[in-house]
């Protein structure tokens, strides 16, 4: 993810065997499978008994004539594609450390390039007739950052127990949210801009289409993000292209139930001002500009658009309106989200802003949120900042979900990340939770201690049942019960683990009445 755009606040290197053959019926160090574009080839993980498939194609490079073009079908190769690698992240500013994200959390620095549309699966199957549950893992950076190959992201840890994990890339910048009308026209859809969106679309399709393959269950898929990942878990579930594709959805941090994204007008309108800033004449000439270039003049075109196609309405108007694809819902945020959003500002400069924001409300809010000095002030910056961005979004889901009567699971993680140097400030702070909930804990350098190991073996069993069964509950796990508009019960993920009622909902009650009347 990028510091531009974190506030903006997841077809062929899978193994298909040929007909009748088994994983254990091939070379146990390369597996081969046959997919769309032809036969690929994994590698072999002795250490945890699994089979790793990186960089598999499952669309035709998104470049040339193709730029801004819905994803087209992956090109055929010959022989057997070794898929040991992974492929491009999409392009991007090359990432650098800042804020609390060290490089474990970043995507390498190269590859990069437009040329970025692959997924990766690690399956412990031995056998292209078992059906595992399937976890199709979206990741975050604003819709303008971020790839599958972020370390933190590794499937490993899942695939041992009994989860097939699939990763994928999506367009994502000026390259992922690029609408303009001569786009509109020549697609067929009367939309364009949500391309990035169409890449996760496509994605799910091929695993449907190829799952099975690698011992996956088409039938048994949940997607899930983090950050803008989860926010795309969210337009997935809207999306009536996305039906029937998974019946899961864990959202990490992340829904757009009061962000406002763009109509397509809107979306048309700036894309126009950037075409006229480049002076290009057409379309066809936009497509020969070097990315590079594209992405100096576009950086602020990354926002899925309502389109009438992806997205036929506002995020919000479609839950209201039961037209959301039905699921199982996992859903919560972080304890101090709200350290991204800086500076605070001293206690008289936030209770004036508090008046100016939120009118009537601003006394009521600041009952929730108090600043009686300059300290509780910054406290009630940062979650208030934490609640707007976050909280509000997921639990309007949650309670959407509920009162739909739907499942619904939802958690706080509160566990103080342990960090040396500038990285011991930063508490249980946005995306801290991933390498828990995956059991990721080995590709972070940090001073880990019991307690976290223990978390991290918690959270992922939860995780994993919940994958597998819709409920996260387990032998030798915490209870953790089903979240209602009326109990309102979360699980408290920190070094003790515990069911409680979620404690703020009252200001969120309060937040969502003031910005969903916007």
């Amino acid at each position: 993810m990028s510091r531009n755009h974190i506030l903006l606040a997841a077809a062929s290197c899978i193994a298909v065997f040929c007909i009748h053959h088994s994983f254990a019926q091939v070379a146990p160090a390369f597996e081969q499978v046959k997919v769309a574009g032809g036969i690929v080839s994994g590698m072999e993980d002795k250490q945890n008994g699994i089979t790793v498939f990186k960089g598999i194609p499952f669309a035709a490079p998104p470049v040339g004539a193709l730029r801004w073009k819905a994803p087209q079908p992956v090109l055929p190769w010959n022989g057997v594609k070794a898929c040991t690698n992974f492929g491009p992240s999409p392009m991007q500013a090359s990432p650098a450390p800042f804020s609390m994200w060290s490089e474990e959390f970043l995507i390498p620095k190269e590859p990069i390039s437009e040329d970025c549309l692959y997924l990766n699966v690690w399956t412990g199957a031995t056998s292209s007739k078992e059906k595992r549950p399937v976890l199709v893992w979206i990741y975050g950076g604003g819709f303008a950052s971020g790839g599958s190959a972020v370390p933190i992201y590794d499937g490993a840890a899942m695939a041992k127990r009994g989860i097939v994990f699939v990763s994928i890339n999506y367009r994502v910048g000026i390259f992922g949210f690029f609408a303009h009308p001569a786009l509109t026209k020549e697609s067929g859809k009367n939309a364009s801009g949500n391309y990035g969106l169409m890449d996760q679309v496509a994605a799910l399709q091929w695993v449907h289409d190829h799952i099975p393959a690698f011992g996956g269950d088409a039938a048994n898929v949940t997607i899930a993000g983090q950050s803008a990942g989860s926010m795309s878990v969210n337009y997935l579930v809207a999306s009536p292209l996305a039906k029937g594709l998974f019946k899961r959805a864990i959202a990490q941090s992340g829904a757009s139930f009061t962000n406002a994204n763009p109509p397509l007008k809107t979306a048309e309108q700036d894309g126009e001002k950037v075409m006229q800033a480049l002076q290009a004449n057409s379309i066809e000439e936009m497509r020969t500009i070097p990315a590079e270039t594209l992405m100096k003049q576009g950086g602020g075109l990354r926002r899925p658009i309502i389109d009438g196609y992806v997205l036929p309405d506002a995020i919000v108007n479609i839950f209201k309106q039961h037209k959301a694809n039905e699921v199982d819902l996992l859903t919560g945020w972080n304890q101090d989200e709200g350290l991204m959003f800086g500076p605070v500002k001293n206690a008289a400069d936030f209770k004036n802003d508090m008046t100016s924001t939120y009118g009537a409300n601003a006394k009521a809010l600041l009952q929730y949120y108090p600043a009686g000095n300059d300290e509780g002030a910054a406290k009630a910056q940062l979650d208030l900042s934490r609640d707007v961005i976050f909280g509000v979004q997921n639990y309007t889901w949650a309670n959407m979900q509920s009162l739909a009567g739907g499942k619904v699971f939802m958690y706080r993680f509160t566990r103080k990340v342990p960090g040396t140097g500038v990285y011991a400030r930063y508490g249980a702070f946005h995306t801290g939770e991933v390498p828990y909930a995956y059991d990721n804990l080995r590709f972070v350098n940090r001073p880990w201690q019991s307690a976290d190991h223990q978390l991290a073996k918690t959270m992922c069993g939860y995780w994993v049942n919940f994958i597998r069964t819709g409920n996260p509950n387990g032998k030798d796990l915490p209870v953790w019960n089903a979240y209602n508009t009326t109990g309102k019960n979360i699980v408290l993920l920190g070094e003790a683990v515990s069911s409680a009622p979620l404690p703020d909902a009252p200001a969120l009650d309060l937040l969502w009445q003031e910005l969903s009347a916007r």
